[in-house]
């Protein structure tokens, strides 16, 4: 099965205690488990911490049926219905009879003026047999209403949890590459770490995708150089939007404000004289903005779509 071969679902934790967590987020889970019960429940924090997984896992150690409907892809409020009244009304195959599990995982796609509105009527509905679990990448998406009619869990991980959660995550990973029979260098898979954290899924497949070789070693580390940044330079010279989009995706994982530094020591050189005032103060606000902007992606984007239009390069 394709699902065997990806690591993200071959290592996919299968209960609570094996899931990387802060101790104090892993014990509301492991409470939950002891009861026996859970309470509809809104799972938010940044993509690859765990939030579906840590669905999944409470389903399969409360023994409970559950239904994954995923909202980046079934948006529609009446397949909704149709799915969860469906899912709800029948027998549940569990042995000790508890409630059923509908699991809408990246919720905060739904739209909030139609489908989200509509949920606290599901919810309220078939509170009897049913319980709910939202997960999202971003809460404030997420329509007030069903904040209130939840238990808000956020996976955020404080600067001080960095180092436990961070130890957990190299532990596993290096299990992973000993079961898989891949050499490593353990300096390595801590640079790899260090990249993508928190986003687990992202390092696991960034490692599984290196791991074709058979061996984890310095090679993987490929940072920015000029060769990509003039990559860069001529999307955005040619006003080709598609590949400096494509390029920004593949890139943001790198350090933000270290991108926007690289690009402004790399395309003064190349800009006319009358846009370098311009790209200055663009470059200056969007790395400001960088520190505190939901999405990196979509920033840099912006930032590079206004030097498109707004600059000349030579």
């Amino acid at each position: 099965m394709r699902e065997e071969f990806l690591w993200v679902e071959k290592y996919r934790p299968r209960n609570i205690s094996t899931c990387v967590l802060p101790t104090e987020t892993k014990k509301i889970f492991v409470d939950f488990v002891n009861n026996n019960e859970i309470p509809n429940l809104l799972l938010c924090g940044t993509a690859g911490v765990g939030k579906t997984t840590v669905a999944r896992a409470l389903c399969n150690e409360l023994g409970a049926d559950f239904i994954l409907i995923n909202g980046s892809e079934e948006r529609n409020i009446d397949t909704l219905r149709v799915k969860i009244k469906q899912f709800a009304s029948t027998v549940s195959l569990s042995t000790d009879g508890g409630p059923k599990i509908v699991i809408l995982d990246e919720a905060d796609y739904l739209n909030p003026q139609s489908t989200q509105p509509a949920l606290r009527g599901f919810i309220e509905e078939f509170s009897k047999n049913c319980r709910f679990i939202f997960t999202c990448n971003y809460k404030n998406r997420i329509i007030q209403p069903l904040h209130s009619r939840c238990s808000v869990i956020d996976f955020t991980i404080e600067v001080g949890q960095k180092p436990q959660i961070a130890n957990q995550i190299f532990q596993r990973i290096l299990q992973i590459l000993t079961d898989e029979n891949v050499d490593y260098n353990e300096k390595v898979v801590v640079e790899v770490i260090n990249k993508f954290f928190p986003d687990f899924r992202r390092m696991l497949n960034e490692i599984q995708k290196y791991s074709a070789s058979g061996k984890i070693d310095s090679g993987i580390l490929a940072n920015l150089d000029d060769e990509s940044l003039n990559e860069l330079l001529g999307f955005v010279k040619g006003k080709e939007f598609s590949k400096m989009r494509k390029w920004v995706g593949l890139n943001i994982h790198n350090d933000p404000q270290a991108i926007y530094r690289k690009i402004y020591d790399s395309f003064f050189t190349k800009m006319e004289n009358n846009s370098v005032p311009q790209a200055i103060i663009i470059l200056s606000d969007y790395t400001y903005k960088s520190a505190f902007v939901a999405d990196q992606e979509l920033n840099m984007v912006a930032c590079l779509t206004e030097l498109m239009m707004e600059c000349k390069i030579k």
